[in-house]
């Protein structure tokens, strides 16, 4: 089993993750994407814009899903926004955090070594879609986030994408 952090930059899109129990690519043809195997851990990470406030909000773990199959093309492509995004795969979702809470990224970055090297740029390994995590990351970042999930979380982060699908 490989863990990776799940990328969400879209509140819609996470919403459509969360209600549809399913994630999106924009290309199968990433490496990253295309490693991704069933059985495979994705911690859900909600960028600072996510919500559109990024000068209020912070980028956050706020669960964890497994990839429950492989990714395929999809029926019908996700999208949002201007976006298009014609991969993906099923998730088994556990329990997400309270809205607006959940495990803070930033002031973990320094004891992970998947941002190695990176120095006060770290945030450029987020610009994509998964990010790949060592075992010694993946270990440090779900016993934390033990601590803050919980069942019945879910309807703060689908308003969203509930209110755009019956427009």
């Amino acid at each position: 089993m490989e863990s990776y952090l799940l990328v969400v930059g879209d509140r819609e899109a996470l919403g459509w993750i969360l209600t549809e129990r399913r994630t999106a690519f924009p290309s199968a043809g990433r490496s990253e994407v295309a490693a991704l195997r069933p059985g495979d851990e994705l911690f859900l990470y909600t960028t600072r814009g996510c919500f559109k406030n990024p000068t209020r909000d912070r980028g956050r773990i706020i669960g964890i899903a497994t990839a429950a199959g492989p990714v395929t093309p999809l029926d019908e492509p996700a999208r949002f926004g201007d976006r298009t995004f014609p991969v993906g795969c099923r998730l088994d979702l556990g329990d997400v955090a309270p809205f607006g809470r959940g495990l803070e990224l930033a002031p973990l970055v320094p004891r992970l070594s998947a941002f190695d090297g990176a120095g006060d740029a770290w945030s450029i390994r987020l610009r994509r879609p998964l990010v790949h995590l060592p075992d010694a990351d993946a270990d440090r970042i779900r016993a934390r986030l033990d601590d803050v999930t919980g069942p019945g979380n879910l309807g703060e982060y689908t308003r969203w994408y509930a209110a755009s699908s019956t427009r």
